[in-house]
């Protein structure tokens, strides 16, 4: 198996680094600081120092018969991931070009589909800035790929949920959701099978592709946080209408709540062969 590059280790770069790391991959990560470096390293991860948001820190990349990660998330503001545009000129200023570059998109790029089924084909119509700038980052990266013959895949990834990934400490506040009838839907993936498919897509994916990466089973946001609180043990949490909910809840709350859209997952099977351990969120929140 070829190297792999991590680009944004967090979380979800360390969970797919362990899973490569059993099958004897080598893994390099770029680190924004020396905690972040010695992390990596206590992980087993090399370290390349350097910053997204300081382009001449990053010189030497490991991109030479590599894969990439590209986990980084765009800056705070604007509708223009910068920090894509600095990787990409190194791509392009490099003198070998990795092999193919995974990247980890939203579902927010297709803005309010008013709770339609949408596949990959589907019109893209961002409506937050945030989801403008994933938007951004995919037309980048997949224009390079194009120009480049270098295979660009990207995932629109759901609502990560899994172990240390539930809204506990929301619930605990009773912070209150959207009543049941006015809940937009909303999609989601176990963070463990958001890493086998992360895996699959070096393995099966095909160049230029977008893949919809969510469960079977999308639900409103609302049911969302009922079938956490039941299966902690902790009270339901209040409802409001969505009058009541603009005077109570905060901007980015309420930017997600005016956005309803169900995913089809389809490709995710057809093409990278996945069998997810976690198809609906009753099945996900026993082993969280």
């Amino acid at each position: 198996m070829s190297p792999i590059f991590i680009v944004g280790c967090g979380d979800v770069g360390l969970r797919v680094a362990e899973r490569w790391k059993k099958q004897g991959v080598t893994l390099s990560a770029l680190a924004r600081s020396s905690e972040s470096a010695a992390h990596l390293s206590q992980q087993g991860i090399t370290p390349i120092t350097g910053d997204l948001d300081a382009a001449e820190t990053l010189q030497n990349l490991p991109l030479s018969g590599a894969w990439v990660y590209y986990f980084a998330p765009p800056p705070l503001s604007g509708v223009v991931d910068s920090r894509m545009q600095v990787f990409i000129s190194r791509l392009q200023s490099a003198k070998t070009a990795p092999l193919g570059v995974v990247y980890i998109s939203t579902s927010g790029v297709y803005g309010d589909c008013q709770g339609a089924w949408v596949d990959e084909d589907a019109v893209l119509a961002p409506m937050t800035d945030r989801s403008k700038r994933r938007l951004d980052a995919e037309q980048q990266l997949r224009s390079w790929g194009r120009v480049s013959g270098v295979a660009v895949i990207v995932l629109r990834v759901g609502g990560i949920y899994g172990p240390d990934r539930l809204p506990i400490k929301r619930l605990q506040r009773q912070e209150p959701v959207l009543e049941p009838q006015q809940s937009p839907y909303s999609n989601r993936i176990h963070i463990d099978d958001l890493v086998t498919i992360l895996l699959a897509a070096i393995e099966k994916g095909q160049a230029d592709r977008v893949y919809n990466t969510c469960d079977d089973s999308p639900s409103t946001m609302s049911d969302y946080f009922f079938a956490v609180a039941d299966s902690v043990g902790l009270a339901r949490p209040p409802t409001v209408d969505m009058q009541q909910a603009a005077l109570v809840m905060s901007p980015a709350m309420l930017s997600y709540l005016t956005e309803s859209r169900r995913m089809v997952n389809r490709r995710l099977y057809d093409e990278l062969g996945v069998t997810l351990a976690y198809p609906d969120l009753a099945s996900g929140l026993k082993s969280s």
